[in-house]
Order: structure tokens, then C-alpha cells, then sequence
């Protein structure tokens, strides 16, 4: 009797003890990552009153089974399905990380290490990654600063927001890359300046930089010339300028510089001659080509044939001095009255009028038409006698005027001959007739120098063209590239001197600039509708960030990767490796010990961590940002449970009540 009281208190032990496991569960039922507790019982003690024994084969006596009497229930295990994975739960928050798999966060107090699938994370005022309801710091692997890689060592603190982290640093440009096609008959291509592109570039210091490129063409449908034209700072100014260099090679070179010259010989064009032993010109021009303002006075220019030149010295004419033109000109109706003359013609009585401040004033009188044409360049007077108004408004008139040479010259029916020194290719006069002499066009980007000049009106001209930069070359059939600079050769150096002197003297420190790697390897030479379509860009043609340089970079976002990696994101485009968060792995994670706040220490039982740690993607598992684990309690489960606890409970406080009464009816057997 006493044994049923003693199982019906060990039975109402147990029952309490289950109805605990079952509170705490449901009181975690929005605990982050809680994991449910199961709590399974056992029978107690028992006391044995006859021991078991065995056939007795030569009394003939059977065996019998042993006798006992049970002294409860206790508390067999208590487990927890830290196995079950918890639904995801967004928040949004970047910080917050939620773990798939079987593994744990590893963090620190500071002196001993925890784990925890509560990924609530936030950063403290010394940047660390730390538990958000703790304040224990997470912990993971470095960046090695050599390779830039992880270094999976002894997990450490996670710093995120270290100071150096608040920003990335500058780089120079060490590569570029070019693209597009070129065709060889758009107009830029041979023009003076050539086909113009820019590329941004970086030194050192994040200072950015635009260096200009420009295309021309060789004579060769299949061989066009790269060559360096400037380079501009961030104001758009040239270097040149800024350091007060001579040149653009001074700062950097591009394939070959210099120019270079070709010898040519031209036959002198007809109608002039040439003194060998006077080394003089002698061409024939015009009036207008001589006369200074001639060409300006439009009553001249109509007289045409008409006119006839007075010259002071039998036809010698000294640079400069005054020649006398005369002639005879009909002037229409239509010229009178527009510009310069501004008349005004009455059809009534057949004269010409002008305005004199705000009344009309005939224009009749020798004095008043000499006032109306004085005004034009170079006219004297009109001479011998007043000018004659025909039926139809037009007027002939007969005009002297003045007008000085511009050179030294022979005067001849209706032109003047002009005898120029040869040698004197200062003189604009010169370098003009030189042109017309030998047919030679300009605007073509080659620069012409008189270097002999012979007998017989040959003359010898040196043509020198501008050479400098890389010849980029490209198959004749296909139109695909060949080469720049050398055969075998894909890209182009632009390359940087370390420094350059100044024209006051001044040495210029160039060592902030890096070598460019160009690569044109993808440049087309075919038929685009003659437009060029060439884009030059900072950066490797495979990875446009390598080599391209950057300025210095703020910090403007941090995202975790679903390994566990935190990279950091600069304005300048560049992406920074920060750490990687290390998680645990255990051989048996049940045997983990709660230790509160959603963490757990190891113990035998569990397994040991060795410090280290692993990558969580090593056995398929992943983290993800922006979510947490919920708690895997099931409400349902654990209220069945708590009913079937409860009757057992009930059933126990029986035992003890009816023992209690049976006791009763033994203490009254005395009575």
C-alpha cells in the first residue's frame, strides 16, 4: 500500500516534470530558432518479492516467472529536434541571417565560445558583428591581406566596420581596351585631325584623366595609324599646358614619334617662270589679286574689261605704292537703289533722290554724285562729266580711283607681273604662290618645305607627315584585325614617363601615371555606312573592372552571401571582401546543453569544436539574409500532449486518494 502512494507521487513528479518541458515549449513558440523539447518517460525501481526459477526436470516441477511490484515512473530522456529546421520568418533586415542545414553560429563572450542558430545580428559602435539580444560577437575567418582570399584559420571577431573598411582605396589604369569598326572611308578618317577618341583613365591618386586617340589614314585600305594626341585633367585642361611642356611626349608616348619626311618633285604650273640665278618667282595676277580693297569696291569689279591702270613708274610698281584705276561702268536701276548706293529712283521726272536726314534730295549735280560715290574703298572722284541717266533707270558714268599693291610687281594689260624670293618661305605671299605654283593642297595634315629648286622649272619638295602612334593593320579579304604596332601583337602600350621638365626648368613628378595595356584586338576594318563606330574604354576586354583603375571609393552597402562571405560595396564600383562567417558543425547536435539566450555550449556528448570551424556550403548548407528561423514548436503537437499529460496527472493524484482511503479503513480495523 505504501509502494502505491510512493509510484503515485514519482507519477505526479513526472507528469509536472513533462508539463514543464511542455510550458517552456510553448512559451518559445516565437522564440528565433527555439528548438522544441520532448520529454519521454520511464519505469522507476522494482522490488522484487519472489525471484524467478526454473523447471526442476526431476521433480516433475514447472518453472515460474519472477515477482514484482513497480515504484513508478521517472523522467526517461528529455530531447530536443534541434534537427527540425524552423520556417523562414523575413524581416528585410540585411543583418539578420538565417542558417539551412545542420549548422551553428559560432559566438563569443569574449572568453568562451557558443553556438546559436539565432542569426539577429546588428553591429556595435566598434563595428563588430554581434548578437543583437547579447551583444556576443560573431565569429568567422579573415581576408589574408596578400591574396585577398580567406584565410581559414582560428575564428576570430568579425569587424566589419573597421575604419579601413569605410573606404577603398584608388588605383591606377593599367589596361584598356578598344572596340567597333573602323571604316576607311569615313570622312573623319582622313581628314587633318583624323577620327577623335577619348578614354578615361585614373593614376595613382583616383585623379581621373581623358586621353585623346585619334585614327588616320596611311594610303592603305588595310593599315591606319593610332597616334597620341592629349591628355586632359578633370578641368579639361592638357597636361602640356598645366606643366608648361613643349609636348604631349614629354607626359607619354604611344608607338613611334618624330615625323617623316618623303622627297617629291613637281613641274611649275604654267604662266610662271622661274631665275635660277636670282632664286625668284615671277607669276602673272590679277588685278584684284594685287590691288589692296579692289576686289571690296563693287563699282570696280563691274567695270570689268573696262578698266585701265595708270602705273606711276612706265610699269614698275614698288611694294605699297598708289596705282590709278579708271574705267567707264553702267550701273542698273536695281544696283543704284540697294547697297552701297541706297538712291532712290523717281519714275515721274527720271532722277535719282537720296535721303539727307529726313527729306529726299535729288542727286543731280557732278558734287552730289561724287558724294554718293566717294563713299566706296578707293574711289577718288568721277570724272570728266556728269554720269548719264538712261530711259530705263540705269546709269553710265566714268570713275577714277586709288588703290595701293601689295607686293612688288610689273604692271601689264589688265594684270600685274610679280617677281617673289623663292627662298623667302616666311613670306605668306610666297607660301600662297608656292601653292598655285606646284598644284600642292593643304589641309591634309602634311607640311611642305621648299628644299631645292632647279633649272628648268622643276623644283624639288620635301613632304613631311606626321608619323608618330602605331600602325594598326587589319586582313585584307575579312577586314579582321592583324595586328597594332608589330606582327603578333594585340594591344598597344601607353606608356608614362616618371617625370618631365618644364620649359622654365621645373621637373614635373609623373610617377602617379601607370602604364595602359591597350588591347585592339577587337577592332573591324568594313563598310559601316562611312561612319566610324571605335569606343576606347578602361578595364580588361574580358573584365571590365581589372586594370580599368577607380578613384578612391565610399562605402555605400554590405551584403552576406549565402556562404557566409560579407562584401562590401564602394561609389567607385569596386566590390571588397570583409570576412566570411564560419559556422560549426557537431556529430551529434542533440547532445548540444542549452546555456539561454538561444545558445548552446558543447559537451561529451555533443562533440568538440576545434576552433576552425567550416564553410557552411561544404555540406550543401547555405545562409540567407534578410530572414531568421523560427521556432519549430508545433502548437498542435504540444496540446495533445498537454492533454494526455494532464489525464496522466489526474490518473496519479487517483492512486494517492484511494491508497489514502484504503490506509483509512486499516487505521479504523481497531474500532
Amino acid at each position: 500500500m505504501m509502494r502505491a502512494l510512493f509510484s503515485g507521487v514519482a507519477g505526479l513528479t513526472t507528469h509536472q516534470a513533462r508539463m514543464d518541458v511542455i510550458g517552456n515549449n510553448i512559451a518559445n513558440v516565437n522564440t528565433t530558432a527555439y528548438k522544441a523539447q520532448n520529454m519521454v518517460f520511464s519505469d522507476l525501481l522494482y522490488q522484487t518479492t519472489q525471484s524467478a526459477s526454473g523447471a526442476n526436470g526431476n521433480t516433475g516441477r514447472g518453472g515460474i516467472n519472477p515477482r514484482q511490484i513497480g515504484l513508478g515512473a521517472k523522467t526517461g530522456a528529455i530531447s530536443t529536434a534541434i534537427a527540425k529546421q524552423g520556417s523562414a520568418q523575413s524581416t528585410n533586415y540585411p543583418w539578420d541571417i538565417m542558417i539551412e542545414g545542420d549548422s551553428f553560429f559560432v559566438v563569443s563572450d569574449g572568453s568562451q565560445n557558443f553556438f546559436t542558430r539565432d542569426g539577429s545580428f546588428t553591429v556595435d559602435g566598434s563595428g563588430n558583428l554581434v548578437m543583437a539580444n547579447t551583444g556576443y560577437t560573431v565569429m568567422g575567418w579573415q581576408v589574408d591581406p596578400e591574396t585577398g582570399d580567406i584565410r581559414q584559420d582560428i575564428v576570430s571577431a568579425l569587424r566589419v566596420m573597421h575604419p579601413d573598411n569605410q573606404h577603398s582605396d584608388a588605383e591606377a589604369t593599367t589596361m584598356g581596351y578598344v572596340s567597333g569598326i573602323l571604316d576607311k572611308n569615313d570622312p573623319q578618317i582622313n581628314s587633318t585631325a583624323g577620327c577623335t577618341r577619348t578614354m578615361t583613365i585614373f593614376d595613382g591618386q583616383g585623379y581621373a584623366y581623358t586621353v585623346k586617340f585619334s585614327f588616320h589614314g596611311t594610303g592603305s585600305e588595310d593599315q591606319f595609324r593610332v597616334q597620341l594626341d592629349d591628355i586632359q585633367d578633370e578641368n579639361g585642361v592638357s597636361l602640356v599646358d598645366k606643366y608648361g611642356l613643349s609636348n604631349i611626349e614629354q607626359i607619354a608616348t604611344f608607338g613611334e614619334s618624330g615625323k617623316k619626311s618623303t622627297t617629291n618633285h613637281f613641274t611649275m604650273a604654267e604662266g610662271v617662270s622661274y631665275d635660277a640665278a636670282t632664286n625668284k618667282f615671277n607669276v602673272t595676277l590679277s588685278l584684284a589679286e594685287i590691288l589692296d580693297g579692289y576686289s571690296a569696291n563693287n563699282m570696280v569689279v563691274a567695270a570689268g574689261d573696262t578698266i585701265k591702270v595708270t602705273s606711276p613708274n612706265d610699269g614698275d610698281v614698288a611694294a605699297g605704292a598708289d596705282v590709278t584705276v579708271s574705267g567707264n561702268v553702267t550701273l542698273s536701276k536695281a544696283q543704284l537703289e540697294a547697297e552701297p548706293y541706297n538712291l532712290i529712283y523717281n519714275e515721274a521726272d527720271k532722277k535719282y533722290y537720296r535721303k539727307n536726314g529726313s527729306q529726299s534730295e535729288v542727286v543731280e549735280t557732278l558734287d552730289q554724285w561724287t558724294a554718293v560715290l566717294q563713299g566706296l574703298k578707293g574711289m577718288d572722284t568721277v570724272t570728266p562729266a556728269l554720269p548719264t541717266i538712261n530711259e530705263d533707270g540705269s546709269v553710265d558714268i566714268n570713275f577714277t580711283a586709288t588703290f595701293k599693291t601689295t607686293a612688288e610687281s610689273k604692271l601689264t594689260a589688265g594684270s600685274f607681273g610679280v617677281t617673289l624670293d623663292a627662298a623667302d618661305t616666311s613670306n605668306e605671299n610666297v607660301k600662297n604662290i608656292l601653292k598655285q605654283v606646284y598644284n600642292i593642297e593643304d589641309g591634309n595634315g602634311k607640311e611642305y618645305a621648299i628644299d631645292y629648286i632647279g633649272p628648268n622649272g622643276s623644283a624639288q619638295i620635301i613632304m613631311t607627315e606626321d608619323n608618330s602612334g602605331n600602325i594598326i593593320s587589319f586582313d585584307h579579304q575579312t577586314g579582321e584585325f592583324q595586328y597594332i604596332g608589330s606582327q603578333g601583337s594585340d594591344s598597344a602600350m601607353l606608356t608614362f614617363n616618371t617625370s618631365a621638365s618644364s620649359l622654365d626648368g621645373q621637373t614635373i613628378d609623373l610617377s602617379q601615371f601607370s602604364n595602359v595595356d591597350i588591347d585592339f584586338s577587337s577592332v573591324r576594318n568594313v563598310g559601316n555606312g562611312k561612319k566610324c563606330t571605335l569606343e576606347m574604354l578602361n578595364g580588361s576586354k574580358e573584365v571590365s573592372t581589372i586594370g580599368a583603375g577607380r578613384k578612391q571609393g565610399e562605402l555605400i552597402g554590405i551584403e552576406v552571401g549565402q556562404d557566409g562571405k560579407i562584401t562590401a560595396s564602394y561609389d567607385n564600383g569596386l566590390t571588397k571582401l570583409l570576412g566570411q562567417i564560419a559556422v560549426a558543425e557537431f556529430a551529434n547536435p542533440s547532445g548540444l546543453a542549452k546555456a539561454g539566450n538561444n545558445l548552446y555550449s558543447a559537451t561529451q556528448n555533443s562533440g568538440d569544436f576545434d576552433g576552425v570551424g567550416v564553410d557552411i556550403t561544404a555540406n550543401n548548407g547555405k545562409m540567407t539574409s534578410g530572414y531568421l528561423e523560427m521556432s519549430n514548436v508545433d502548437l498542435s503537437s504540444e496540446f495533445t500532449t498537454m492533454i494526455t499529460t494532464q489525464r496522466g496527472f489526474q490518473a496519479n493524484s487517483r492512486i494517492i486518494t484511494v491508497s489514502d482511503t484504503l490506509l483509512e479503513e486499516l487505521v479504523n480495523l481497531k474500532r
